[in-house]
């Protein structure tokens, strides 16, 4: 029989046909699909390559490896490769793990969505998870969304394997990172949280801090070394702990969780980075909506607040984007200077011994330009190395004392209750 009439047979709406062409051309797949990929070397649409998806869905697995078997002799592009591989359902889902295994980062991230679609539990997929955690590279597309859906099922499993001496030591940490991945600090049991405990106190004091970049946006706060602790109350931060730079930044960069508030109704819960004393100042990283929220009113009250609890407080915020440039100077619950530029500067409070008037810069000429007389030229990339530190020029000449603390938003919540792993 051939092809075609095979393929006409699949789209006949006939379910014994279907079946019967389907069976057929599984049989002959190692012939059928290479002529089905050949036929897709310059399609570029998927509407176009649908027809092709169909067939390869009806095959099942033999289609898989015949399509992952195109893709690694680069007969098909790494764009078709994953159109075609997200057609396959549950009959294809070893082949699925197996390619979630594969070390290419790509191979692994399309096993992993597939994984994740088909929602497949198996032990072929725990392993794939845990390979990926333990090969201390970019974890692969995915994977870190299939270790939260499976964590239920997955962390008696993974528990055995934190405890099987005949494992290796790579699997072992595979585990527990797949463990946190899918469940926070709290899926590890006492052992192994003290254990992360101590290794954050031993790399705490060997550790050169780098931290966010504010190229295109970025907002934070600085406060004096010596008065930070009020930091915690004025911004409502809670069960602080001892943390690296380099998972604080982490932490605070990624995204919020909801969780069930006292009223029942969900709330978002975020982390703040209080990093180290930096040349005798703690800055603080984290969402800006859940520590300000309302983009002008909410930079002045909280920037009040905190030097309220700290003595001063310095609030910078930048959106090149937007075109938004703010740095803000408060002291015992007053601003006493800011600046706010989103098209021309204005400027508020006395000029500060360090800043350049206006009216002094070389390229003022007061027979042609008007500027008011506390009108300064600095805006917050420059203001906040004159005012306490630069996050971008700290580095290894920088003098860090103490370690830094990572907190949370809301109480109660814990920090097991954010998943995902942190890089320590």
């Amino acid at each position: 029989m051939k092809i075609e009439s095979l393929l006409d047979d699949l789209e006949s709406g006939d379910p014994a046909r279907v079946a019967a062409a389907a069976a057929r051309l599984s049989e002959q797949a190692d012939t059928v699909v290479p002529t089905l990929l050949r036929s897709l070397a310059d399609v570029r649409r998927t509407a176009e390559m649908e027809p092709v998806m169909r067939v390869l869905r009806h095959i099942g697995p033999p289609a898989f490896d015949a399509v992952v078997t195109a893709w690694r002799r680069k007969e098909v592009s790494d764009w078709q490769a994953g159109r075609l591989l997200g057609v396959f359902d549950e009959r294809s889902a070893d082949q699925y793990a197996a390619l979630a295994a594969d070390p290419d980062y790509g191979k692994s991230s399309n096993g992993f969505q597939g994984l994740l679609r088909l929602r497949t539990d198996s032990d072929a997929g725990l392993r794939a998870l845990v390979d990926s955690y333990s090969r201390s590279r970019l974890v692969p597309y995915k994977a870190s969304d299939y270790a939260r859906l499976l964590h239920a099922s997955f962390r008696p499993r993974l528990h055995a394997l934190r405890r099987d001496p005949a494992v290796s030591p790579r699997t072992r940490r595979g585990a527990m990172a797949a463990l946190v991945a899918g469940g926070g600090v709290d899926a590890l049991d006492d052992r192994d949280r003290a254990a992360i405990d101590r290794l954050i106190r031993v790399k705490i004091p060997h550790e050169t801090p780098r931290l966010p970049s504010s190229t295109l946006s970025g907002w934070w706060m600085a406060v004096p070394g010596a008065s930070y602790e009020g930091v915690f109350e004025a911004l409502g931060l809670h069960d602080r702990r001892p943390i690296t730079v380099a998972a604080g930044v982490e932490a605070a960069e990624s995204r919020e969780i909801r969780v069930p508030g006292p009223d029942g109704v969900d709330r978002a819960v975020g982390r703040v980075f209080v990093t180290p004393e930096l040349d005798g100042w703690r800055l603080v990283f984290g969402a800006f909506d859940l520590l300000v929220g309302d983009p002008w009113d909410g930079m002045v009250e909280t920037v009040e607040r905190v030097s309220v609890h700290c003595g001063q407080a310095q609030f910078f915020f930048l959106d090149d984007a937007g075109g938004s440039d703010v740095w803000m100077v408060a002291e015992n619950g007053q601003v006493i200077r800011q600046y706010v530029a989103e098209g021309d500067p204005e400027w508020e409070g006395d000029p500060l011994p360090w800043e350049t008037l206006a009216v002094d810069d070389p390229d003022f000429d007061p027979e042609y330009d008007e500027a008011p007389s506390n009108a300064g030229t600095t805006g917050a990339r420059s203001a906040c190395g004159y005012l306490s530190v630069d996050p971008g020029e700290v580095g290894p000449d920088t003098e860090v004392r103490h370690h830094g603390w990572l907190a949370i938003t809301a109480p109660g919540v814990g920090h097991g209750a954010f998943p995902g792993t942190l890089r320590i």
